[in-house]
């Protein structure tokens, strides 16, 4: 197993591509078919460590790291919003040359990289869950609403850290080790290194006027065109922030999909059911 940041480091060389000054970085291993992951809020790349060893012996493997996230820049006046997130994976993919690719996607990864998919179905070869939504409106928890109230939001999630470390806690069905704790929250390790985790919060579309209620639609009303792309649910039932209700809205939207339930697992599912879903990823990719 990976896991510590330094035997995660130890994986790959960082590499990065400027986006109007801004440093974007994403991990590049491995060779054959390609598959990318996409992490959510608040993590990063370190959280698909172990996927990423495993599969980079077969595939090539591609994990950017969002703009805030990670060891990409994370600039104080930036949009943090769906579409710049998807512009920014569209501007890498192109930069890479990727023409086509299995996707794997976490929290915010499933709105980020379903808007790449329904914009560029043809690319995408199947794609692998991990405690997502599919939809632009669901029901999410108080500790995530409490997130939006204006001033008390930034002193919990910037000042406090609560958001990345609290995740660490409340995130897992099973005690997180001190290292793999570390290796989570390492890039937020000030007030200004927050600042991602507090614009992807304040992006979740409450309102009718919310920026991006109307791109999220827009995905949601779009998901048919990629009913016939293999999908493969993994899904800790014991996540608080994506409860089994969003499994449901999953397997309304793609019926056909095969689904693998981990009752002793938690929001980070990949850390509770680590070896069940490098196992199951091997097989499907």
């Amino acid at each position: 197993m990976v896991d510590s940041l330094d035997a995660f480091r130890a994986l790959f060389t960082p590499r990065y591509l400027n986006l109007d000054g801004h440093r974007y970085h994403y991990v590049d291993v491995g060779s054959g078919p390609t598959v990318v992951m996409l992490h959510g809020n608040p993590s990063w790349s370190f959280y698909y460590r172990n996927l990423i060893r495993a599969l980079s012996t077969t595939h090539r493997v591609i994990v950017p790291d969002h703009m805030g996230c990670g060891l990409s820049d994370k600039p104080a006046a930036y949009p943090y919003q769906l579409e710049t997130h998807v512009q920014n994976l569209t501007a890498l993919l192109e930069h890479l040359e990727v023409q086509s690719f299995g996707l794997v996607v976490h929290d915010w990864g499933g709105p980020i990289g379903l808007s790449y998919a329904v914009q560029h179905p043809e690319q995408i070869e199947r794609i692998l869950v991990l405690n997502t939504t599919c939809r632009a409106a669901s029901h999410y928890p108080f500790r995530i609403r409490v997130c939006h109230v204006p001033i008390l939001g930034s002193l919990l999630v910037r000042g406090l850290n609560y958001f990345a470390l609290g995740a660490t806690y409340m995130g897992v069905a099973q005690p997180m080790s001190a290292a793999v704790r570390h290796g989570l929250v390492s890039p937020y390790d000030s007030y200004a290194n927050r600042i991602a985790n507090l614009r992807f919060i304040e992006d979740i579309p409450r309102g009718s006027n919310h920026p991006t209620l109307a791109p999220a639609q827009e995905v949601e009303a779009k998901l048919c065109e990629l009913r016939n792309i293999p999908v493969e649910l993994c899904w800790g039932m014991k996540d608080p922030c994506f409860t089994p209700q969003f499994l449901k809205e999953w397997q309304e939207s793609f019926p056909d999909a095969r689904t693998h339930t981990f009752d002793d697992a938690g929001h980070y599912v990949l850390e509770d059911a680590t070896d069940k879903i490098i196992s199951i990823a091997s097989e499907f990719f």
